[in-house]
């Protein structure tokens, strides 16, 4: 059983988490411009499993450690920089082979590798220890101990309703993203910068992750 009036609240905050502009969309932005509606959709569902990776940690108490000890979570801080930064990297690397394989003037195609960029999302989400933390501070604000239901399963769910909440909303960042990019993408010098800039993005996310 779940208070209907936290239920509301959560929902409402849930909104406006999700709407606000924040590195999650950025990356899921990132990949729709760079590889189309798929690859976002395909961010979308990997951000959708990182935070049901958050909240299996949130409710067997691993989020907890991360935020007693300072080693640990500089640890998964730094692993999920290097990620992000090896992700773009790569990225930058794809336009640059590129150009120098110029042995026919054939129209630019993105080389990243598209069937891995749930698992790039998901990744990414699951190794940023601020999101783990939120939802250590966030979720356990909407639980209430009146209730009989334990504690532990209002947490999982709420933890699990997040991610499913903000899946739609972040299909309409995907929609509108894919039609605006939808305008350069015939221009192969344009295909090859929007690829740059999504490295760029990568890597500037992962300087966001350390700050």
């Amino acid at each position: 059983m779940i208070n209907p009036e936290f239920l509301l609240s959560f929902l409402a905050a849930s909104f406006l988490i999700a709407v606000a502009p924040g590195p999650s969309n950025a990356f899921l932005m990132a990949q729709t411009f760079a590889n189309g509606r798929t690859a976002g959709l395909q961010s979308a569902f990997g951000f959708a499993l990182g935070g049901v990776v958050h909240t299996f940690f949130a409710v067997v108490g691993l989020t907890a450690i991360l935020k007693a000890s300072a080693v640990a979570y500089a640890t998964v801080q730094y692993a999920g920089a290097a990620y992000l930064c090896y992700l773009g990297i790569l990225m930058l690397k794809s336009t640059f082979v590129t150009i120098n394989d110029d042995c026919d003037d054939k129209p630019h195609v993105s080389t990243s590798k598209k069937q891995n960029v749930m698992f790039q999302a998901m990744m990414t989400e699951v190794l940023n220890p601020k999101v783990a933390l939120f939802f250590i501070a966030f979720i356990p604000q909407f639980v209430d101990p009146s209730l009989s239901s334990s504690t532990t399963f209002q947490l999982a769910f709420f933890g699990l309703l997040y991610p499913i909440f903000a899946f739609p909303i972040d299909c309409t960042y995907i929609y509108f993203g894919d039609k605006i990019a939808s305008y350069f993408r015939d221009n192969p010098n344009t295909q090859l910068w929007i690829d740059r800039i999504t490295g760029i993005v990568f890597i500037a996310l992962a300087i966001n992750l350390l700050v």
